[in-house]
């Protein structure tokens, strides 16, 4: 089975299946899809993805024509049923539940609001308003989920000791607040959980400077072959 991720370095939700893939250790080809330049309107693009968005992963297996998975939460539960070690979703009803909705949370709840889209057309209707809308609405969805994760189910991450589904959403939604000039000290269990995923390789290698197409990335230091693959356990929690 060869994997290709079509993706773009700040796209949050690439970033999202590049931890799981990661997380799963799973080597995959990287082809970038240059947001900024327009290239997702391609007819190339709309032929993989009908929506034109990234991330798209494509699966290529002997004999099969190739399957092109869109939307991050349909792909990285595909990943986790497809290659189930290490689990991203906890062994019970009620904890897959708990997990999903924390996902569901930042990719329904708070994503949405401070998409590249949605900020255009505000700053079109009021000019200088995108930025201060952005903030807002982070400041109020993490302020929930920070409520949401540690009412319940928290470990050293989002639930239990072993990262999952719902780290994979929680860290790039960091990032977005930290690009919106949001101050996140009033989240301390996020802040906690997003320093303990910091420290595997998974999610290091996954972060947007990391990636072949991140405009500091050096074309000689960056295969195309992803280095989320670690080396064993190396992306998982101890």
């Amino acid at each position: 089975m060869n994997l290709r991720l079509y993706s773009y370095w700040r796209s949050s939700s690439a970033w999202r299946v590049r931890i799981a893939l990661g997380l799963k250790e799973l080597e995959y080809r990287y082809a970038a899809v240059n947001l900024l330049e327009g290239e997702q309107w391609s007819e190339a693009q709309r032929a993989r993805n009908p929506t034109h968005q990234v991330p798209v992963l494509e699966v290529e297996r002997a004999g099969q024509p190739p399957l092109r998975l869109v939307q991050s939460m349909a792909i990285i539960e595909w990943l986790d049923e497809v290659h189930p070690s290490p689990p991203l979703l906890p062994a019970t009803a009620d904890g897959r539940a708990r997990v999903r909705a924390l996902a569901e949370h930042v990719n329904s709840g708070i994503q949405p609001l401070q998409n590249a889209i949605v900020l255009k057309r505000l700053r079109e209707k009021v000019p200088g308003w995108d930025r201060a809308w952005a903030q807002q609405a982070i400041a109020e969805g993490l302020g929930a989920l920070e409520r949401a994760v540690a009412d319940g189910g928290a470990g050293r991450f989002c639930h239990g000791d072993s990262p999952g589904l719902a780290d994979c959403y929680l860290v790039p939604q960091l990032y977005n607040a930290r690009r919106f000039g949001l101050e996140t000290s009033g989240f301390p269990t996020l802040l906690r959980i997003e320093a303990a995923c910091a420290a595997l390789t998974a999610f290091q290698a996954a972060h947007p400077d990391r990636q072949p197409d991140a405009p500091s990335s050096d074309p000689a230091t960056s295969p195309a072959t992803s280095p989320a693959a670690a080396p064993a356990a190396a992306g998982r929690s101890p």
